[in-house]
């Protein structure tokens, strides 16, 4: 038996940095993921993750990814290595941009919170950006601060400060049974068959929470959206600053991506309905038809890639509410239990204020963006309010 303060269940961006944050604070933390870490099926690991400001008129996620950058910089400076990479975001719309979209409402916030926004056209992104088939986008902006992180090397990093802080982290260990006391939660008896004993434990456990707490099934579910890894002929082409990270008309198509990552490869991903799967017992396969859709993008998009090679797929696993929104408070029924789980698709770029905020609401301290992410009731109606998220017709 191993007895802790606060046990964190999952150690993606989530537990993380909440079992950081609380270490910080004087408890004394386990952590346990089923390993290793960072997962190989996480939503957390990956070669990047987009970090941008653009929400539409939600102010409180524009905000908090102004703050997450700052998070971001620190943690470069504090590991030595430039994780994060700033290379601005450029958003471009197959039409003119209209009040009331997403690419004309994030510009106009970010011009009301005062960031400096360039203001893109058809000439404008042939001149700067080659790679784009320029006539087929005629509006958009770009943006300078944001860009992408290197998502599961940041995990790496965040895990060896786990260790060198006193985080007690257990790789190898996959929750199965709470442990109960009447309506308290006490701790978790792994798959494993090790007990772990807690005043108070967290659940991070991405699109595994909803297996762990079904009560959460009837609001929370788990998709599954293709990422493609593709290796350009040209790859010059597509580096920084000939391609920077970008949406392309995304409210509408889903699509986004990368600049050349250090792997040599450019990544394309869509941001759209996906498909719903069993966080494990599914295949998280890339099927054919998402194929043909990625090739019918290129050819609007970026023709050069059009042939290029698919070195890697991967179908990226969702934690979904149905309004899109976090899903982090204390469990209303169950002493001691905390959930810190449905990012949705886009948690990753908070990761820097992720664990204050979870902290504070573990602790009952209030904080101004937790209200949001509380435990509410959504019924099979709720629609998706995150701005960027395509809605349409799923890719297969």
């Amino acid at each position: 038996m191993i007895a802790c303060d606060i046990l964190v269940v999952g150690a993606g961006i989530y537990g993380i940095t909440t079992a950081l944050e609380l270490n910080r604070r004087g408890h004394h933390v386990a952590l346990i993921d089923p390993g290793p870490i960072p997962h190989p099926l996480a939503a957390s690991t990956d070669v990047s993750k987009v970090v941008r400001m653009e929400y539409g008129t939600d102010l409180q996620y524009t905000r908090m990814v102004d703050a997450a950058i700052d998070g971001f910089v620190a943690w470069n400076e504090e590991f030595g290595k430039d994780l994060y990479h700033n290379t601005g975001v450029l958003m471009m719309s197959l039409k003119p941009m209209l009040a009331g979209d997403y690419l004309y409402n994030s510009y106009h916030t970010l011009l009301d919170e005062g960031h400096t926004l360039e203001r893109m056209d058809s000439s404008t992104l042939r001149a700067r950006f080659p790679a784009w088939h320029a006539a087929n986008y005629v509006d958009g902006f770009f943006g300078p601060r944001g860009g992408y992180v290197e998502s599961g090397r940041v995990i790496e990093e965040l895990q060896q400060k786990a260790l060198r802080e006193g985080v007690q982290v257990h790789a190898g260990q996959t929750a199965g049974d709470f442990l109960r006391e009447g309506n308290r939660i006490t701790g978790v008896r792994t798959r494993e068959g090790e007990t772990f004993v807690a005043a108070h434990t967290v659940i991070a456990a991405g699109a595994w929470t909803h297996h762990l707490l079904p009560e959460l099934a009837p609001v929370m579910k788990a998709t599954g959206h293709p990422v493609f890894h593709l290796k350009p002929a040209d790859p010059a082409l597509f580096a920084v600053p000939n391609l920077v990270t970008f949406t392309a008309d995304v409210a509408h198509t889903g699509w986004y991506g990368f600049p050349l990552l250090r792997e040599g490869i450019v990544k394309v991903a869509n941001h759209g309905v996906g498909v719903t799967l069993h966080a494990e017992h599914d295949a998280r396969v890339v099927y054919d038809s998402d194929i043909a859709h990625l090739r019918a993008f290129l050819a609007q998009t970026f023709p050069a890639l059009v042939e290029a090679e698919i070195v890697y797929t991967r179908r990226c696993l969702y934690s979904d509410t149905l309004d899109g929104h976090f899903w982090i408070d204390r469990h209303p029924a169950l002493r001691g239990l905390s959930v810190a789980a449905g990012g949705s698709g886009h948690a990753f770029k908070f990761g820097p204020v992720l664990g204050q905020l979870i902290a504070d609401v573990v602790e009952g301290i209030p904080n101004e963006w937790a209200p949001k992410f509380r435990w509410r009731n959504l019924d099979a109606g709720a629609v998706i309010e995150e701005a960027s998220r395509f809605q349409g017709a799923a890719t297969t």
